[in-house]
């Protein structure tokens, strides 16, 4: 199994300026490979500082010549406030610089300011996406770039440089939503997804997930990415402290950031689950609604967090994992301790699963004896 690092960039740190935060999450990003993760995914985000890496690309090329290693995906790059032509230009120039380590995650994106500030009608957004995906996955396939949509008029031009390995198996969709898995599915994709609540949740997604993509490739797709946020420590309660103080920060971030409790989501085309989320959100509460997103986050001691891993994968299958492990506002010297902690004790456990069983019999008869 496959173990990656989601970078959010989130500065609700007490009077820390955005260049230290900025340059803070640098310092984790590269710790990721000291401490042997497989992957590192800066998402995309602007104008606020619910999250801010307006351009990942641009951040893993930064860390493309700082390590040596691990894998670099875009978590994601989000399609519609991005012209084609740039993002297929600016992956080959990533993969080259980093020797074919890049992984090129898409979105189609959530939060109405966002669109705005780009003055992009977000009703628009699943067409942009659906039509920007495919001329972007051709180019950096045939190394040239064209299309005649609705809103990207793309005469026939070369990539330069031009890509030199295929992107096929290296490619990921960013959805949620049931409106989103199956362009994911159409595009051969590998989905990832951020753990909202239970996997009982998100197993009607997953499956139909796999099953668009059997009947339109007529083979199975790759393991699913499960994303969620990680506080890894020895000690239960301070583990549990930390864990609520800070995921619940994030959440509260989250819901004002997508406006998560609008209505806007029921006149906005493509976005009809959401307008479903924010009625039950309204009807929950943000109280209640925060604690269900902390309780179907990993955190807790290490083996707390290795046995809702394994009862995840048993509701959705085969799957990896990738761990926001800095936000909330989180001391850096407390996400470096939870990271090394989980690096030690759950990354090898991980590892020894495969697609078949989880726990191995070693760490079985550890915790027995322990």
């Amino acid at each position: 199994m496959d173990v990656g690092v989601e970078l959010v960039f989130q500065n609700v740190h007490e009077s820390m300026s955005d260049e230290v935060m900025f340059r803070n999450e640098c310092k984790v990003a590269e710790l990721c490979e000291e401490l042997g993760f497989d992957s590192v995914w800066p998402v995309e985000h602007h104008f606020r500082e619910y999250a801010m890496c307006p351009d990942n690309t641009q951040f893993l090329s930064w860390l493309a010549g700082r390590t040596n290693r691990i894998k670099l995906g875009t978590g994601a790059v989000i399609l519609p406030w991005n012209e084609p032509l740039r993002v297929a230009e600016k992956l080959v120039v990533l993969d080259h610089l980093s020797d074919g380590r890049a992984l090129f995650g898409m979105g189609r994106g959530l939060s109405r300011r966002e669109y705005a500030g780009f003055g992009i009608d977000m009703s628009e957004a699943r067409e942009r996406f659906d039509e920007s995906a495919k001329m972007i996955l051709a180019a950096l396939e045939n190394g040239y770039i064209e299309g005649d949509g609705r809103y990207y008029k793309q005469p026939r031009i070369d990539i330069r440089p031009r890509p030199s390995r295929s992107f096929k198996g290296r490619t990921y969709g960013v959805a949620v939503s049931a409106e989103s898995v199956g362009s994911v599915a159409d595009l051969g994709a590998r989905l990832m997804f951020f753990a909202q609540y239970e996997a009982e949740k998100h197993k009607p997604a997953v499956d139909e997930y796999r099953r668009l993509y059997r009947e339109r490739h007529q083979t199975a797709p790759g393991p699913i990415v499960n994303v969620g946020f990680m506080y890894c420590d020895d000690d239960p309660g301070r583990a549990q402290e930390n864990a609520r103080r800070y995921i619940t920060r994030y959440f509260h971030e989250l819901v004002y950031h997508y406006d998560m409790m609008g209505a806007h989501f029921a006149g906005t085309s493509g976005y009809k689950s959401y307008a479903q989320a924010a009625e039950m959100l309204r009807a929950a509460g943000m109280e209640a609604a925060g604690e269900a997103f902390v309780n179907a986050q990993d955190w807790g001691t290490p083996n707390r967090i290795l046995e809702r891993i394994e009862r995840r994968r048993a509701v959705l299958g085969d799957m990896e994992v990738s761990v926001v492990t800095s936000y909330g506002g989180m001391p850096y010297a407390d996400v470096e301790r939870s990271m090394r902690l989980f690096s030690e004790k759950v990354m090898p456990e991980l590892r020894s699963w495969d697609a078949s069983r989880g726990y191995s019999e070693s760490h079985r008869e550890a915790v027995a004896q322990a």
